[in-house]
């Protein structure tokens, strides 16, 4: 499949729930009380359990999305993003990602996504960047990206 700057792919919307929290909290072992004590939380700015900045970040996984197609040819290079808003349970999440910059280096091509994360309200909870090592095919050689 040949991409372009520009390009855009979705990941699945997601409705956070405690079980996620506490999941995330057991694969991790974060457990601070933020993530799941609904007491706890209450006394905080938010006033709810938060999600956890990394199970935010890692909802933007490219092979969750509609570009998971081009995995087979992609090696993840490097990551990074921002937090800009907390999420919290009953929050409703999409990623995108768009095609920002393809290049080569050294006999190896790149490629790096602009990625964000939105509620539903359409607010952006997450901006960041993944970069991609592209992988050559028999496929696609001689064919752009």
């Amino acid at each position: 499949m040949d991409i372009q700057i520009g390009d855009i792919f979705y990941g699945p919307s997601k409705t956070l729930t405690d079980a996620h929290f506490l999941l995330f909290s057991g694969v991790t072992g974060d457990v601070h009380p933020i993530h799941y004590d609904i007491e706890y939380a209450k006394q905080s700015h938010h006033g709810k359990p938060l999600a956890h900045g990394l199970l935010l970040s890692s909802l933007t996984a490219l092979g969750a999305s509609s570009g998971r197609d081009l995995i087979e040819g992609f090696i993840f290079v490097e990551q990074g993003c921002r937090f800009l808003m907390p999420a919290m349970v009953g929050d409703t999440v999409r990623p995108e990602f768009l095609v920002e910059k393809i290049w080569a280096e050294e006999h190896r091509r790149f490629c790096r996504f602009t990625t964000s994360l939105k509620n539903q309200r359409g607010e952006r909870l997450l901006e960041g960047f993944h970069i991609y090592r592209v992988m050559e095919h028999k496929s696609t050689e001689g064919r752009g990206l």
